[in-house]
């Protein structure tokens, strides 16, 4: 399977997102909620509805981008926020991103790569991240597989991947996951080193 653009189209012609929890989830709105600074250059890739980009949009951050290698996801969220400028929506590869951000989210979109691209997805974000950037978010905790996505994975192995990188803040089981993924998410909080 080719986890290629033509394949996230047929998903979201399809209406086959089971990934898509119809809301940004409560870890990620417990983070957001912390956040002070509005100005913030925020990313969210392989962004699909763009809940989080909603909540984010609504609590009063104008600094934020969702990128989708495929149009159909950056038109929903267009239809939710009539009002927001097209620059704020990008159509691309993920790996051929430029530009740096302030702050990364992470919802989703790690475990829907294939896992020979995980190292390529650290040092990526690493590469578009400020100085000072972080990335926070949620990765799923669940024995890797061949078949996905998702692809599972576990703590172990994202500190293998992210340590060269990062400063690991937090990386620990979520308390707040929804319940459809309770006890099945890792909550991730890095600094770029």
């Amino acid at each position: 399977m080719k986890l290629n653009k033509e394949f996230w189209k047929e998903k979201y012609r399809l209406e086959d997102t089971p990934w898509d929890a119809g809301s940004a989830t409560t870890p990620i709105t417990t983070f957001i909620d912390g956040l002070e600074d509005k100005n913030l250059k925020i990313l969210i890739p392989g962004a699909g509805n763009g809940h989080e980009f909603e909540y984010l949009y609504n609590k009063g951050f104008k600094n934020i981008y969702a990128l989708d290698i495929t149009e159909e996801p950056l038109v929903n969220i267009k239809r939710k926020l009539p009002e927001l400028p097209e620059k704020y929506l990008i159509l691309q590869d993920f790996f051929q991103l430029t530009g740096s951000f302030d702050l990364i989210l992470e919802q989703t979109f790690f475990c829907a790569l294939a896992p020979d691209l995980r190292p390529l997805y650290a040092k990526k974000i690493n590469e578009i991240l400020t100085q000072k950037g972080q990335l926070a978010g949620v990765l799923f905790d669940f024995p890797l597989t061949e078949s996905g996505p998702p692809y599972g994975g576990d703590i172990s192995e994202y500190i293998r991947l992210f340590e060269p990188f990062f400063k690991i803040k937090t990386l620990e089981r979520c308390y707040n996951s929804i319940k459809p993924r309770k006890d099945k998410e890792i909550f991730i909080h890095f600094y770029k080193k």
